[in-house]
């Protein structure tokens, strides 16, 4: 039970928050949750609110110094050379015992994933069996400086992405933060002088910052069962890299090809790969690249021979929409809906056009746009998530109020949007995204096997196939029922001094649309669409799967638990969703070898709009067009766009 919730029901007692974890020989029992209340801590003393009160005091000090640089009244100058060390040598001894009695007591509070599912497992006989790798998402990974040049060496060994050593840096030193950060724009690679490198082992994904976890519930309940270094492993990857570049300029895929190799040479058993998010793409790219001639050479069969299971974790397997605001202006939702003042301080800070620019340089960000085109996600009128009731249909990615500029011609489908961004950027970056990767889909048979050879093709599962891996089975474990970005209105950008052409309309709210943004179905960060379509319907087509795969989807609905930061055991959202109970639980009996026992377990309408995407088996897509030329041919105006295709949707009411 967290702190918070101990606060609000009043509870306290003098007993220690949890008892000492259990001998392996000990008979173990879960606690029900509604048993957790007899198991309390001691209140927050005066003296702990006044330390964090004595924090926050601080911190609006720095917040101050800030926005006070902003208008020249302070140098920050000054503070470029400033110890944090030093901080901690005029603070006083006794607030500094009591920031370590805090941490302290937070490491030893009941909570609902501390080893609690990988006990439960082990009492049933649970353990482990297959190695285990991971595969992170983006941006989970921490990056760290091993460049040597003068202005490299004070950030040298430390993370710049995903520590409080990246907050310092920020704030500041914001303009060496930046160089360091963004990729060469038109190698894709390492600028001059900066050397950015992913942390390894498992310290390269289990936190973010310290307090805020990743994969760290996950590896307390595979440990559990008896993993550790020897049979489990993080493959962490630089996510702001190309999928090709990884491999150019870490040898990514090389390393996660011999790793696997040797885990199944010393265990006698089949590896379990393990994924998330962005990292399922950068799976689905590695099971092409380490079959193909010239690159992993591993053959045909390399993956049937060596993969028994593929744990596919809210994969964002046809892209993230909120991608594509995030590189065409710098947006999404969560900058969108923060206050007047939130803005003012953001844009002063880091302006949406800068935001834009160093997204954009980050190759890996751009793997994440949408997949599918209008097939996917929608016509103008029409999309297969639409609900019967709904104002404004998903069709229209991008939405114009006033649709009489230069900017603005027309409301713009997923696919057109995409072109859009593609047309308004620079030649570096376009160049970037069309080398890299393709959004399309392959409507036959001829045309997958042919796209094996094109590694631009590799990271999307409508346009190459699964692996010819009759005995590989794949979970498709990811959570739904919260609301998630799914189209936007945007406006021309009028303020003089941007180079961005767009922006989205944040003055614009109904009963439909929050500051611009409109909500659909997903995990809070990935739609529905992308996270379930392939695993319920696209890999059942035989093209992309002709090996007949095996596949499972277990949806896990959001059911936050109101008195969590983090959403508590039933969460559903697109992070947190890895301490989840019944996450843990399935991932821990998949690699203990009992993954044949899950059920499948739809909650969602997945099934009805997966029927509803216009990709179909070939000899149904065959048929299709020929009713549709039979049709166009007998129509008098079969040169011209329908009616269906061209109108814009209704706008009445704003």
């Amino acid at each position: 039970m967290s702190t918070l919730r101990r606060r609000f029901l009043d509870q306290s007692s003098s007993e220690p928050s949890r008892e000492a974890t259990p001998d392996r020989g000990e008979e173990v029992r879960v606690v029900p949750l509604s048993k957790l209340k007899s198991l309390t801590t001691k209140k927050r003393s005066k003296r702990r609110n006044g330390f964090i009160f004595g924090l926050g005091g601080l911190f609006g000090v720095i917040v101050m110094a800030f926005f006070a640089n902003q208008q020249d009244v302070l140098n920050m100058d000054s503070l470029m050379g400033l110890n944090f060390d030093s901080i901690v040598d005029v603070i006083p001894a006794g607030i500094l015992r009591e920031a370590k009695d805090i941490t302290q007591h937070e490491r030893e509070a009941v909570s609902y994933d501390s080893f609690s599912v990988g006990l439960h497992l082990q009492s049933q006989g649970i353990k482990a069996l297959h190695p285990v790798i991971m595969i992170p998402g983006v941006i989970s990974t921490g990056l760290e400086s091993w460049g040597t040049e003068v202005t490299s060496r004070q950030y040298f060994r430390k993370r710049l992405w995903g520590s409080w050593s990246m907050m310092r840096a920020l704030v500041l030193d914001k303009a060496s933060w930046k160089r360091h950060i963004m990729l060469d724009k038109l190698t894709g690679l390492d600028p001059p002088g900066i050397k950015l490198r992913a942390a390894q082992g498992f310290d390269a994904s289990d936190f973010f910052i310290t307090g805020y976890w990743i994969w760290n519930k996950i590896l307390e309940n595979l440990a559990t069962i008896g993993y550790d270094p020897t049979n489990a492993f993080t493959a962490a990857y630089d996510w702001r890299l190309s999928y090709a570049n990884l491999e150019t300029r870490d040898q990514y895929f090389s390393r996660l090809k011999a790793y696997i190799e040797t885990a199944v040479h010393t265990s006698n058993e089949k590896v379990v790969l393990v994924s998330h998010s962005m990292g399922s793409q950068v799976l689905f790219y590695f099971f092409h690249w380490v079959e193909a001639e010239g690159h992993g050479n591993g053959g045909p069969n390399w993956v049937d021979r060596h993969v028994d299971s593929w744990i596919n974790i809210s994969g964002c397997m046809l892209g993230a929409l909120k991608g594509l605001p995030a590189v065409l202006s710098g947006e999404m939702k969560d900058t969108a809906q923060l206050n007047a003042f939130a803005v003012y301080g953001l844009e002063k800070f880091l302006a949406k056009e800068e935001r834009a620019e160093i997204f954009r340089a980050m190759p890996g960000i751009s793997s994440m746009l949408p997949i599918g085109g209008n097939a996917v996600w929608g016509t103008r009128t029409w999309a297969p998530d639409d609900l019967h009731d709904q104002k404004y249909s998903f069709g229209t990615f991008i939405k114009f109020k006033e649709c009489n500029s230069t900017q603005s011609p027309r409301n713009l489908t997923t696919e057109e949007s995409l072109e859009y961004l593609l047309e308004h950027s620079d030649t570096w970056y376009k160049d970037q995204v069309k080398s890299s990767y393709s959004h399309g889909v392959a409507r036959t048979t001829a045309e997958v096997e042919a796209n094996a050879e094109d590694q631009r093709k590799w990271m999307n599962p409508l346009e190459t196939r699964l692996p010819l891996a009759p005995n590989l089975k794949i979970y498709c474990f990811y959570g739904m029922g919260k609301a998630t970005e799914r189209s936007y209105f945007y406006r021309e950008e009028t303020d003089p001094t941007s180079k961005l052409n767009v922006t989205i309309d944040t003055g614009l709210t109904n009963d439909a649309v929050d500051h611009g943004v409109i909500m659909g179905e997903g995990d809070g960060t990935v739609s529905l669409l992308s996270t379930g379509y392939m695993c319920a319907k696209g890999w059942h087509i035989k093209r992309y799967n002709p090996a007949g795969v095996q596949i499972k989807v277990y949806e896990m609905p959001h059911e936050p638990d109101r008195f969590s930061p983090r959403g508590g055991p039933n969460t559903g959202d697109h992070v947190d969703i890895l301490g989840r109970s019944s996450l843990n639980d399935l991932i821990l009996r998949v690699a203990g070898g009992k993954g044949d026992l899950i059920d499948e377990n739809f909650v969602s309408d997945i099934r009805e709009y997966a029927e509803k995407v216009r990709i179909f088996e070939e000899d149904e897509f065959t048929r299709d067009r020929k009713l549709t030329s039979s049709s166009s041919s007998s129509s008098p105006s079969s040169s011209s766009a329908s009616p269906a295709e061209t109108a814009s949707p209704s706008l009445d009411g704003l």
